[in-house]
């Protein structure tokens, strides 16, 4: 019912009655404890914002946010944002790793901290779809539509607007802790604390450039590059004299020259649909989704049946329990379906994966294994199998030694757990 009436349609304002619905997630007594932490940056983790009289101002000083400094803002009138809160709050980050897998984008977070009877931002809007989560205290919203097609579901966030820019919300409430607001990239929003209440909330955001005009920034210049190696009407000379009856200039002229030229181009472009790589763009696409995401938050079990509960550590004068013995009878699944992907490229087979991510945002560069080719069946083998058990002497390699030899090296890597650990501790 959300996907068919709202997403990308209509906010939605869902009111619990229950102040404690988000109890656990991410609270001020989190906010202090990442600030006491001494890790928040100014700028990096945290801004420092006001708005008054029309003027939205950013007051961060440099360096680290000190709870002295960052509590002075607070009580002297400014908002606080926290950039990044799964950094720093193991809830959110397993929040946000289950919401990546459901909208198959990037789920990100930040957290505002308002002052009684202040409002921090000016009225503007986003290019992501936001889902404000009211975590304590109250804050009154007002919500805009798009005013006009052009700033339907945009592709950029618009910079600060003024009141006079704004027609009549189509929807004005005060949030309550435990209730929630979503509305579409696009919908102008803005959000001021009422006098008797301070407010905390998390907005939840994704699908930031996950369009179908984004998918063919990747597909088309990749379809035209197929048809220049594979079809000479590509590579045929333009006409000499096209500078002559083509351009803005004689855009009114009838001119069967003109007419023929503008066939030619569409009969170019309808051809263009044949050479498309389409899976090819999917897979980069979700290459740069990998790179994005959060490292996948693990169970008591994943871990005792992975590398990150395996029992090697130094005892008695020396390491002990280090070697991983994996043999053709163990039996093995991927980590989580979603946590790899399989991209043929120029440079070869390339297994990008996720249980290396930072929970910072591209804190990391993208992690990958260059494979054989033939290790691909494999991959594939192990992503169909999903979410069974397969025993090692099944993988479709070669030789005994190569399906033990991969299954090491993932299982090293995190991205393989096995049905029961393999070492006890």
């Amino acid at each position: 019912e959300f996907l068919g009436r709202h997403w990308e349609r209509a906010p939605l304002l869902l009111r619990r009655g229950d102040p404690g619905y988000y109890a656990g997630l991410f609270s001020t007594a989190d906010f202090d404890a990442a600030l006491q932490g001494g890790e928040v940056y100014f700028g990096t983790h945290l801004d420092v914002t006001s708005y008054a009289e029309g003027v939205r101002e950013t007051h961060n000083p440099s360096g680290r946010a000190l709870p002295a400094v960052v509590w002075d803002f607070y009580q002297n009138g400014c908002s606080l944002r926290l950039l990044c809160p799964q950094a720093f709050s193991p809830t959110v980050w397993h929040f946000l790793s289950i919401l990546q897998e459901q909208f198959g984008s990037m789920a990100g977070a930040n957290t505002y901290l308002t002052p009684p009877g202040t409002q921090g931002f000016a009225p503007h809007y986003d290019d992501i779809e936001a889902f404000v989560l009211q975590l304590e205290g109250k804050k009154h919203w007002r919500v805009y539509r798009p005013r006009t097609d052009a700033e339907v579901l945009p592709q950029f966030s618009s910079t600060n607007l003024t009141q006079a820019e704004l027609g009549e919300p189509v929807l004005e409430t005060v949030l309550e802790a435990g209730d929630l607001l979503y509305f579409p990239r696009g919908f102008i929003h803005q959000g001021d604390c009422l006098p008797d209440a301070h407010s905390l909330h998390i907005t939840v955001s994704s699908y930031q450039r996950n369009s179908w005009g984004d998918f063919l920034e990747k597909l088309l210049p990749a379809a035209l590059q197929m048809a220049l190696e594979e079809d000479v009407e590509y590579r045929r000379g333009l006409p000499m004299d096209y500078l002559q009856y083509m351009g803005v200039a004689n855009s009114d002229t009838v001119d069967a020259r003109r007419t023929a030229f503008v066939e030619k181009v569409q009969s170019l472009i309808k051809k263009l649909v044949d050479y498309a790589p389409i899976d090819a763009a999917v897979d980069q696409r979700a290459k740069s989704f990998l790179h994005d995401c959060l490292p996948p938050v693990l169970t008591q079990s994943e871990k005792a049946q992975s590398v990150y509960g395996f029992p090697a550590r130094w005892q008695d004068g020396g390491p002990c329990n280090v070697d991983i013995l994996i043999t053709k009878d163990t039996e093995v699944r991927l980590l989580r379906h979603g946590i790899v992907r399989l991209c043929n490229e120029e440079a070869g087979v390339m297994l990008y994966y996720t249980t290396e991510n930072s929970r910072v945002y591209h804190k990391e560069e993208p992690k990958f294994l260059e494979l054989d080719p033939e290790y691909t069946d494999s991959i594939e083998f192990l992503l169909s199998s999903y979410p069974n058990h397969v025993s090692v002497a099944n993988l479709p390699c070669e030789t005994l030694e190569e399906k033990i030899s991969l299954a090491t090296l993932l299982f090293e890597k995190g991205i393989l757990t096995t049905k029961k650990p393999l070492a006890k501790i």
